[in-house]
C-alpha cells in the first residue's frame, strides 16, 4: 500500500458541552482557538505532510462554508462531501469512503475527529505509520490513548494479540465505566477509545456491508445520486435517510473481528468540557487560565474566557467564567460536565442563544447583531473578498447601509453603484437589492434596519449563488 494516506476529518458535531463559546451555528471545531489556530486548522495542519493525500472533510452545508474560510486562513486545500442529515459517524465515515474508494479501493482512510486536541504531533504521525502495516494486511485499526487518569467519560479498549509495527487485536470494547471499573481498567493496561481509526476504504466498505446491509445499499444510492462540482460531492438526501442513524463503534468496530489498536500517548483530549479545557491549557502559578480582557484576584484553578467586556474575577476557586457578547457562563469547574443541560433547558424555552451566536456565519462572509428595539435592528456586516450576497427584497423593513471598510458593489433596483468608507446606500422596503464585495480585501459596513418584523426569514431570494434561492 504506497499511496498517501487521505485523511477524513469528520466536521459535523455541535459542541454543546462547551456553550456559550460553542453552539450550533459555530460549534467548538471552528470556535476553540489554541496557539492562534482553531482545532479544526490544527487537525488539518497535523495530517499536511508529504505522507498524506488530500483530505475529505465530511460536513453538512452550513459549516461548509466556515470550513471553507478557515482553511483559506492556513492555506490548505480539500475536498468536501456534504451530508444531508446528521445520521452520526458511520454513514459519514462509509459514504466518504464509498466516494474515495472509486479512485482506489485500497487507498489508506485515516478517520479523524475535527475537535480534538493533540499536543505531540510527531508521536501521532509515527502511530499512524506504524498501523499502516495492520491497515494493508486488512485490519480496522484504532488508536487507543495512554490513560493519564481513570476518566469515566471515554470508553475503553483491551488489546491483546500483537500483530505488527506495535498494532495489537483487539479484545474487547467497553462502554464509559463507573470509577472503579475504570480505576480497574487503568490497572489492567486497557486504552481509551480515542474515536479516530485508519483502515482502507475496501475494507471498511466490506465490513459494513457485513454487518448493516440494508444502510450499506442506502448509502451507495446516496453517492450514486449525489450532486457534484468540482471538489464536493452532495449526496442524495432520500436515499441517505436510509442509512441507520448509528456510531462507526456500534456499526462496525464492535462486531467486526478485524479491529485492531495502535496505542498513542500524544497529549490527547477531545475537549469535551470545559474542565478539560482547563485541564491541557496552559496555566499560571495559581491554576488559573484566563482568555481575552481578564483581571484575576486572589483567584485559584479558575478558567476564565471573555470575548468582549473586561471581565474581573476576585476570591473564589475552581470556577469557569465564560462571558460572550449575548450570553454569560457561570459554573462549579468540576460541574461543567452539566452544561448540557442548561443548553437543553434554552431550547425548551426557545431561547435563540442556546444555538445560535449573535455573530453569524454565512457563505459569504458574516453579520454580528450589535443593538435592537422593537422596530429597529443595527448589524455589522462583513463581506469576504468575491463574496456576493443573494438578489433579494425584504416585506417588512427597509435598510440602510454605510460603509466603513472596503469598497462595497452595490444594486437597489435598476442601479448599480460602488460605494467606498463614509459613503451609504438606502433600501427602501420592497426593493430588489444585492451587496457584493468585487475586491481582493473584506468589505465591512455599517446595517441599521427599520421596520415591523426584522427575522431572517424575511427575506425572498431571486438569484444566489450559493443555491439557496
Amino acid at each position: 500500500m504506497s499511496c498517501p494516506i487521505r485523511p477524513l476529518i469528520l466536521c459535523g458535531g455541535a459542541g454543546t458541552r462547551l456553550w456559550p463559546m460553542s453552539r450550533e451555528s459555530y460549534p467548538k471545531q471552528f470556535a476553540l482557538r489554541v496557539g492562534g489556530y482553531s482545532i479544526f486548522q490544527q487537525t488539518l495542519l497535523r495530517v499536511a505532510g508529504p505522507e498524506f493525500g488530500r483530505p475529505i472533510i465530511i460536513t453538512n452545508q452550513a459549516y461548509r462554508f466556515i470550513a471553507e474560510q478557515q482553511l483559506a486562513e492556513i492555506d490548505v486545500l480539500a475536498d468536501f462531501i456534504l451530508e444531508p442529515s446528521r445520521r452520526d459517524t458511520a454513514p459519514a465515515i462509509v459514504a466518504a469512503a464509498t466516494v474515495a474508494g472509486r479512485l482506489d479501493p485500497d487507498v489508506p482512510l485515516l478517520i479523524l475527529a475535527s475537535d480534538h486536541q493533540i499536543r505531540d504531533n510527531e508521536a501521532f504521525r509515527a502511530a499512524v505509520l506504524s498501523g499502516l502495516p495492520a491497515v494493508s494486511g486488512g485490519w480496522l485499526v484504532t488508536f487507543g490513548i495512554r490513560p493519564t487518569d481513570p476518566a469515566t467519560g471515554y470508553g475503553y479498549i483491551e488489546a491483546g494479540e500483537v500483530l505488527a509495527n506495535g498494532a495489537r487485536a483487539v479484545r474487547r470494547f467497553v462502554e464509559k465505566p463507573d470509577a472503579e471499573r475504570a480505576r480497574n481498567y487503568v490497572m489492567d493496561g486497557l486504552l481509551w477509545n480515542s474515536g479516530n481509526f485508519m483502515a482502507s476504504a475496501r475494507t471498511l466498505l466490506e465490513e459494513y456491508a457485513l454487518h448493516q446491509p440494508a444502510s450499506s445499499a442506502a448509502i451507495t444510492l446516496a453517492a450514486e445520486n449525489a450532486k457534484t462540482s468540482p471538489g464536493v460531492v452532495a449526496l442524495d438526501a432520500a436515499s441517505y435517510a436510509g442509512a441507520e442513524q448509528l456510531s462507526i463503534d456500534y456499526a462496525i468496530m464492535e462486531r467486526t473481528v478485524r479491529a485492531a489498536v495502535v496505542p498513542l500517548a500524544c497529549g490527547w483530549s477531545d475537549v469535551g468540557s470545559w474542565d478539560l479545557l482547563w485541564s491541557v491549557s496552559d496555566q499560571d502559578g495559581s491554576g488559573n487560565v484566563s482568555r481575552g480582557e481578564v483581571v484575576l484576584s486572589d483567584a485559584q484553578r479558575c478558567y476564565v474566557s471573555s470575548d468582549g467586556p473586561l471581565t474581573s474575577v476576585h476570591g473564589v476557586e475552581d470556577l469557569i467564567v465564560i462571558v460572550n457578547k449575548d450570553a454569560i457562563l457561570v459554573t462549579d469547574r468540576n460541574r461543567s460536565g452539566e452544561v448540557k443541560q442548561i443548553v437543553e433547558g434554552l431550547r425548551r424555552t426557545g431561547r435563540q442563544e442556546a444555538d445560535t451566536h449573535c455573530k453569524v456565519y454565512r457563505p459569504w462572509g458574516w453579520y454580528q447583531v450589535t443593538d435592537f428595539g422593537d422596530d429597529f435592528q443595527v448589524k455589522r456586516i462583513v463581506v469576504n473578498p468575491k463574496g456576493r450576497l443573494s438578489l433579494q427584497k425584504h416585506g417588512h423593513r427597509a435598510e440602510h447601509w454605510v460603509v466603513v471598510r472596503g469598497t462595497a458593489q452595490v444594486t437597489v433596483g435598476d442601479k448599480v453603484s460602488l460605494l467606498t468608507p463614509n459613503e451609504h446606500a438606502h433600501i427602501p422596503l420592497g426593493a430588489v437589492h444585492r451587496l457584493e464585495n468585487p475586491g481582493n480585501t473584506p468589505v465591512e459596513l455599517v446595517e441599521v434596519q427599520c421596520g415591523d418584523y426584522l427575522g431572517e426569514d424575511d427575506i425572498v431570494r431571486l438569484e444566489d449563488i450559493y443555491q439557496r434561492a
